[in-house]
């Protein structure tokens, strides 16, 4: 049975979380305020953490960064801010997934079912995309290590960057739609979510310094990685 914590402030949504997530066969624990949850995920493992930004005590994503020196435990957070730069800062401190309110607890499910089977789930795809290398110049992208250096530096970015700059990196000069790498990198299976894509294409951008044209957007469909002839 799978645990998830959910942390957020009003008892209406984290009664409405719990139902649905009991519903779904899932053992849930609840926290109202960051220390207590931060505590919470010190004392016990959990599969999932749904996260609110506002927060008594500490904010969501403080307690985001105490649970990722933790562990890999993912975090879907919650937040009624939908400023780009809320989800980018989220993202960048490592979370899977962004979800503003108010929003479809039947939504949520859908969301926490994918961060399950991706972390529970290594596909003979992603083991042999993660069993390359690329080389350019001063860029090289190492998939088996999952790390990325820059003229020498090494750039650490979000762990749902680095699948889905493999995954651009495997399939080079190719054009990718939304649709495609929501399905086969995020798991996603329901419209509507092409926003996440375009938000983590930023974030390995900004990671790849003067390589970042490197990543080429493809007007109403998508992006593919093009490298440029030598």
């Amino acid at each position: 049975m799978y645990n998830i914590l959910v942390v957020d402030d009003e008892a209406n949504i984290r009664n409405v979380i719990r139902e649905y997530c009991e519903f779904e066969g899932f053992n849930v624990t609840d926290a109202s305020d960051g220390r207590e949850a931060v505590q919470m995920c010190r004392n016990q493992k959990f599969d999932v953490v749904v996260l609110d930004v506002m927060l008594p005590t500490m904010d969501g994503f403080s307690v985001c960064r105490e649970i990722r020196k933790l562990g890999d435990i993912p975090v879907i957070m919650l937040s009624a801010r939908g400023e780009e730069y809320d989800k980018l800062f989220g993202f960048e401190l490592g979370i899977e997934d962004y979800m503003v309110k108010p929003f479809s607890p039947m939504e949520l499910m859908a969301r926490i079912k994918v961060v399950l089977r991706r972390y529970e789930r290594k596909t003979p795809e992603t083991v042999h995309i993660q069993s390359d290398s690329f080389k350019y110049e001063t860029l090289i992208i190492d998939m088996e290590r999952r790390s990325v250096f820059v003229d020498g530096e090494e750039v650490m970015l979000a762990p749902k960057d680095y699948d889905l700059l493999f995954y651009l990196v495997k399939n080079k000069n190719k054009a990718l739609s939304r649709e495609a790498l929501l399905a086969d990198v995020f798991g996603y299976e329901f419209p509507g979510n092409g926003r996440i894509v375009d938000t983590h294409i930023k974030l390995i951008r900004n990671s790849l310094g003067r390589y970042r044209d490197f990543v080429v957007t493809l007007r109403s469909m998508g992006y593919k990685f093009e490298v440029p002839e030598r």
